[in-house]
């Protein structure tokens, strides 16, 4: 090959290099504008997001603003309010404290007697045994504890004189009661409504009455509890538990009750000492 042809091929080669240079630098131009435009669009992303966060910046300040100003109005008035009635306002606040304090204190008083109430009818079961519920039922009612017993457990029918086997079960509740020397309570007699009359008892208020006072004088003679602590009292057929049209229910309302009496002056010495 002639020196010549040489020259040219080599200059051929520097020129297809150079075009591939240039090749390469403008694909890494276009890459850079690529770059560049996608910069500038998150940059305008970008301050739009910074154009909405300063517009609800200020409609924040803006109503932090007039929150501020009703607050410094209210304080305006509550001085207003001090200035004038400030010795009303503490005369109720304090009453109010007081009346928090009171009703806290009954509660807890309250507390205290249900609690020994419970403990009272858990002594009187415990007592009484495995009876069967039909002839016995202890129970609280509104804070008060009855004693229900049925007739056929305490009287024959018609009659009024405590059978022996009332007897052991009125000692169970005596010892009990004996126990809780504060106690007082009231022994009812209670009757179906079927007309009764015999002897010198005209009524179901009559026998009422004398069922009842035959169970007070067999607690006082044979288990030694002061007369002063019970009262007797016949409700006759007028405090039915129970419908009088069957068999069942006649048999139910049939009975004698015993009723714990609320100790109201024992309830108040308990407030005046919580109160101290």
């Amino acid at each position: 090959m002639s020196k010549k042809m040489k020259k040219a091929n080599a200059k051929i080669a520097r020129l297809e290099k150079d075009k591939t240079d240039l090749s390469v630098q403008n694909a890494n131009k276009r890459d850079s504008i690529a770059q560049y435009e996608t910069l500038v669009a998150m940059l305008r992303e970008q301050l739009v997001g910074e154009k909405s966060s300063t517009v609800q910046l200020r409609t924040q300040l803006r109503d932090q603003k007039a929150s501020n100003e009703q607050v410094l109005n209210h304080l305006k008035d509550l001085s207003v309010i001090s200035g004038a009635q400030a010795e009303s306002i503490n005369k109720f606040l304090e009453t109010m404290g007081a009346k928090d304090a009171y009703i806290k204190d009954l509660q807890a008083v309250i507390t205290r007697k249900d609690s020994m109430t419970m403990a009272l009818v858990m002594n009187l079961k415990g007592a009484i045994g495995n009876l069967d519920d039909k002839d016995i039922n202890i129970k609280i009612d509104k804070g008060v504890v009855y004693i229900d017993i049925s007739d056929k457990m305490l009287f024959k029918t018609g009659r009024y004189e405590v059978t022996d086997r009332a007897k052991e079960v009125l000692g169970k509740v005596a010892r009990v009661l004996l126990s809780h020397p504060e106690i007082e309570f009231m022994v009812e007699g209670h009757t179906d409504n079927v007309p009764y009359h015999e002897g010198v008892l005209n009524d179901n208020w009559d026998l009422s009455v004398k069922r009842a006072t035959s169970v007070t004088r067999i607690l006082q003679s044979q288990y030694n509890i002061p007369p002063a602590r019970m009262t007797a009292a016949g409700r006759s057929e007028y405090v039915p538990v129970a419908d009088n049209t069957t068999s069942e229910g006649r048999a139910a309302n049939r009975r004698t009750r015993i009723v714990i009496l609320p100790q109201l002056d024992q309830f108040f010495q308990l407030l005046s000492k919580t109160k101290k």
